[in-house]
């Protein structure tokens, strides 16, 4: 069990974790040698390869020099820490990937806090050297006032470096060393990684990930932390709530490669996944029957945003999917929180509804767009942050906030933050961009991003994370435009929307179908206002006596379903189905929307 090595790789979104993988993968004769391998190969589900993230942790094992390395590639986003916090627990070491120009970001404090927190040994790796821009010892000046930020013991600072190219696939010790292969990075995971502690006893094993087969069910993939588990033992789990009862494994896998090979024993150390288990649940426990005894539960970090999930009741319901049901909806939703932890599901006063709390508009938003791409139809209210009280006052979720922008720009965008309740915290120089830092409520990052990419004409790069809980800093008072809503149904007409540009900004292009009720644009002005889109030219048998002027339609303003989640208020849903992501007001009738109003301003 010494020649085992395990270690997770962890970055900010985008650092080149999965094409550092890929590399490793190629150098290590982990694929044939006919084999076609396309890039990001660990990134295996059509979401993860169109966004360029990985959502999900991937576990594989590569053979070097005798040794087995188990590589758990980690997701980036603070969104999925839960993910992130979980497959830790597997490892010994972590690499640490940083951008050589970047250098680090919200998401790496993130990962890097959990990862020192487990006591895990970390090797940092300033990736994208090759990078003209690059700049590595400024950039590890600032990894080294990170972990001393982070309170990391003597040890821990005492980290091997690395400077890499995952996508030329080399590394190097120092900066002129020939640059041919990434032995040296493989080399030092030998060396600076230590082996699995050796825990004798009856047998102990924690679930940390599940997967799912057709054939086989549930498969829960785990470490051994103690002794010996044998396919034939007598074996019990341990659940979650501390629910005790015995459990028969009818395959026991081990990892070589990107396969899963079946194995009668795997050694204390070792990662491996089981199979037999229906009830097998993140956080359990598989463990010798004569002496039960349970791991320490996995900490999951609480949700700070929710929304509520609806039946879609539009009048195009039922149009372009196949799941529009409650019972399905309710179904779909509590099979995703087996595997989905730090997802939470409640079910409303009303029968049709759910509250579905997670950790970040993305989270919630992979979750959607996989439903749609399911055959799902649903209905989407405002997300909302979740409060908490403490010490008897109002607290809310509040957000650290990296924008990165041109030197000129950064003004823009401090006076955006500052309207939003944003706190300025540091600001640093990078070449001709500036870094700056804020502390931000939570309910005032929604829809923030496209207020910041219009005011720096898309120059700015935004990332944030959870920070904390601090008492409520007060309402937001911010003008916003209002809505152009539809007051008809049926195909928009070129004329229209050509007549109607100078009263805003439309969602639609001619032709499109929409309904009475449903938000078709961004008006100019604060209050709403109802057009009719379907208008057409009126045609005479009199020759005009001037040409018709040439239509000239701006292009409609295209929402991705995050950006759509954080536009909508709270008298608005975001409609989704398999083809469509349609904004419209909560009530479709005008004279109903009139009364609701009402009701608000009486309140």
């Amino acid at each position: 069990m010494k020649k085992i090595r395990n270690i997770a790789i962890i970055a900010h979104v985008d650092h080149g974790k999965t094409t550092l993988v890929d590399q490793i993968l190629k150098q290590c004769s982990i694929f044939r040698s006919n084999q076609i391998v396309r890039e990001r190969f660990l990134d295996s589900n059509d979401l993860e390869r169109e966004r360029g993230i990985t959502i999900l942790a991937k576990n594989i094992s590569i053979t070097y020099k005798d040794y087995k390395i188990n590589v758990i590639d980690t997701p980036g986003h603070a969104d999925f820490g839960g993910e992130v916090e979980r497959v830790l627990k597997m490892a010994d070491g972590v690499l640490l990937l940083v951008d050589s120009f970047e250098g680090p970001m919200p998401q790496t404090r993130f990962v890097l806090e959990k990862a020192l927190s487990l006591n895990l040994k970390p090797i940092v790796v300033i990736n994208k050297i090759d990078r003209t821009d690059n700049r590595p010892v400024e950039v590890l000046n600032e990894i080294y006032d990170l972990f001393i930020d982070l309170d990391a013991n003597d040890e821990q600072l005492d980290f091997p470096v690395i400077y890499a190219s995952g996508r030329n696939g080399w590394a190097i010790r120092n900066l002129n060393d020939k640059r041919e292969n990434l032995i040296p990075l493989l080399d030092s995971i030998i060396k600076d990684v230590p082996a699995p502690i050796i825990k004798k006893g009856s047998v102990q094993m924690q679930i940390t990930t599940l997967d799912y087969n057709d054939y086989v069910g549930r498969i829960g993939i785990g470490r051994v932390f103690r002794g010996k588990l044998k396919d034939s033992d007598k074996l019990s789990i341990i659940k979650r709530s501390g629910i005790v009862h015995p459990v028969s494994i009818k395959q026991l896998l081990v990892f070589e490669g990107l396969q899963r090979a079946e194995t009668e024993e795997v050694f204390c150390g070792d990662i491996c996944a089981i199979v037999g288990i229906d009830d097998v649940d993140i956080g359990d426990t598989i463990t010798d029957s004569e002496n039960p005894e349970p791991l320490p539960n996995i900490s999951i970090d609480e949700p700070t945003i929710s929304m509520t999930f609806t039946v879609n009741n539009s009048p195009f319901y039922g149009r372009e999917g196949k799941s529009v049901t409650s019972r399905q909806i309710r179904e779909r939703l509590f099979k995703e929180l087996e595997h989905n932890v730090a997802l939470k599901v409640q079910e409303t006063s009303s029968p049709d509804s759910f509250k579905v709390s997670g950790r970040g508009i993305l989270h919630l938003s992979v979750l959607v767009e996989n439903m749609r791409r399911e055959g799902f139809e649903l209905q989407i209210r405002e997300p909302k942050v979740i409060y908490k009280e403490i010490d008897g006052k109002k607290a809310e979720p509040i957000e650290v906030l990296v924008v990165d922008v041109p030197e000129e720009l950064s003004g823009k965008v401090i006076e955006l933050v500052g309207q939003r309740r944003g706190e300025l915290m540091k600001m640093e120089k990078k070449g001709n961009m500036s870094k700056i830092h804020f502390h931000i409520p939570s309910r005032g990052i929604m829809g923030l991003r496209t207020k910041v990419l219009n005011a720096t004409q898309g120059e700015a790069v935004m990332h944030h994370r959870f920070y904390q809980y601090e008492f409520f800093k007060g309402s937001i008072n911010g003008s916003k435009n209002g809505v152009i809503i539809s007051m008809d149904e049926g195909p928009s007409t070129a004329y229209a929307i050509d007549s109607l540009q100078d009263r805003g900004k439309f969602f639609i292009d001619p032709g499109d179908v929409v309904y009475k009720g449903q938000i078709i644009g961004e008006h100019t002005k604060e209050n709403d206002i109802e057009v009719n889109i379907q208008r057409g030219k009126k045609l005479t048998n009199m020759r005009a006596s001037g040409a018709d002027k040439a239509i000239k339609i701006t292009p409609a303003v295209k929402f991705s379903l995050e950006e759509a989640l954080e536009y909508v208020d709270d008298d608005e849903m975001v409609e989704v189905t398999p083809k469509s992501i349609r904004l419209r007001k909560l009530y479709l009738d005008t004279n109903e929307r009139k009364r609701y109003n009402l009701g608000k301003l009486n309140k």
